[in-house]
Order: C-alpha cells, then sequence, then structure tokens
C-alpha cells in the first residue's frame, strides 16, 4: 500500500530492529502498557511474522527517505466481534499528519481489499493526541470503557454504501 507520503509494506524479518526500537521506547508505549521486557520483544515479533490471516502487520516508511516510521495493523478487537486497527509511531515522525495518512490508507483497504464493513480502534482516553488522530481519520467515539485499569476510549467507522 502506498499514501501520499509512505509506504506501507507487509512486516518482514529484516524489520526487526525497527519493531524493537518501538516496543522498548517508553514514550511510543506510554499509554500501550510500558515497554516490554526486552527479552519479550523476539516473541512478540514473531508472534507478528506468523500471525494467522486474522491479523495484519505493517511497516510504514516514508516514501522521501525511506525512514521507518512505525507499525500498523489490523486484527481482532478484545470484543471478538470487531477488527481493530492499531497503530504505532516513533516520535520524530509525531504531529505531522503521517498517522492519520497512514490510519485513512489501512482503512481504505480494510473497507474495499477485505470487504470489511466496521474497522474500530480502542485507545486510551488520556491519550489526546491518539483520539485526536482518529478523528481526523474519520473515525467517531462510540464509548469509553475501563480495561487494563484505565479508560478507553472505542472509535469506529462504518463503510459508506456507494
Amino acid at each position: 500500500m502506498r499514501s501520499d507520503r509512505t509506504w506501507i509494506n507487509e512486516i518482514q524479518e529484516s524489520d526487526f530492529k525497527y519493531v524493537k526500537e518501538l516496543y522498548v521506547d517508553p514514550t511510543v508505549r506510554k499509554y500501550l502498557g510500558g515497554p516490554p521486557k526486552e527479552e519479550m520483544v523476539p516473541s512478540i515479533f514473531d508472534d507478528m511474522i506468523n500471525s494467522d490471516r486474522n491479523s495484519l502487520y505493517w511497516v510504514v516508511r516514508e516514501i522521501e527517505s525511506s525512514g521507518f516510521i512505525g507499525l500498523v495493523s489490523l486484527g481482532p478487537h478484545h470484543d471478538g466481534e470487531d477488527v481493530e486497527i492499531s497503530y504505532q509511531l516513533l516520535p520524530p515522525w509525531w504531529g505531522k499528519g503521517y498517522g492519520t495518512e497512514v490510519v485513512k490508507e489501512v482503512i481504505d483497504y480494510a473497507f474495499n481489499e477485505l470487504n470489511l464493513v466496521k474497522v474500530i480502534a480502542e485507545t486510551q482516553t488520556a491519550n489526546i493526541y491518539s483520539c485526536r488522530l482518529l478523528e481526523k481519520a474519520g473515525m467517531e467515539l462510540d464509548k469509553i470503557i475501563t480495561r487494563f485499569g484505565e479508560k478507553q476510549s472505542i472509535y469506529s467507522l462504518k463503510k459508506q454504501n456507494t
């Protein structure tokens, strides 16, 4: 996939060092339960590489520089009913519109290639920047729940009939 400024490619073994960089960064992981122990990262990465077709993982790179921006995925949500979009971007790329651009592109893929009719996202309510990103991507707040000891905002977007 490609957005205006990014390549969104299926995750590969060669992406390990970049994914590790995301997972050990305490700023990136602030609202995601914190960084896992470093020795857990290879197992997390292996689960991504060897995921079943119900979970899709992509690495995001800037077209101009080939710089690693982050990771985006589609997979089953905790509720067992919906498909969730998730994303993690490295801090140098924050606040520049890359997240919104990538989320829109992956939602478009979900609707037009996977024929999904709805995509959701869950983020800590305290993560106001993630909430804004989802709203800019066209998602609407459905509900607020408590999970993992924190208030979580559940956003959704349904495919428009055309």
